[in-house]
């Protein structure tokens, strides 16, 4: 998906906004990523999004989902979390068994 801070996006963050599921968004540079809506006017005027934690001092890392995309996201990455937890148990049970 196309970075959609450059089209017109404001920094109106919220600093250490959550996703709905309760966890941190980071950008590519493993910073929070602020709440940022858009402010140009357009058929994305209004919609908010989060963006790159340094987008203000124009050294963006190009990070930018939509607020509804997160949940996606942050589904995945749980998901991944639990198969790799699940991975390093079995390799343990392994060694073990050696």
């Amino acid at each position: 998906m196309a970075s959609h801070q450059s089209i017109g996006s404001d920094s109106s963050s919220k600093s250490g906004k959550s996703s709905s599921m309760g966890q941190q968004v980071l950008c590519y540079h493993n910073q929070i990523a602020p709440l940022r809506t858009v402010k140009y006017d357009g058929p994305t005027k209004g919609m908010h999004f989060y963006g790159c934690s340094y987008w203000a001092e124009q050294r963006t890392c190009g990070f930018s989902k939509w607020v509804d995309e997160i949940d996606e996201v942050g589904d995945l990455q749980m998901l991944l979390q639990q198969k790799d937890s699940k991975i390093a148990e079995l390799e343990q049970e392994m060694e073990e068994l050696k």
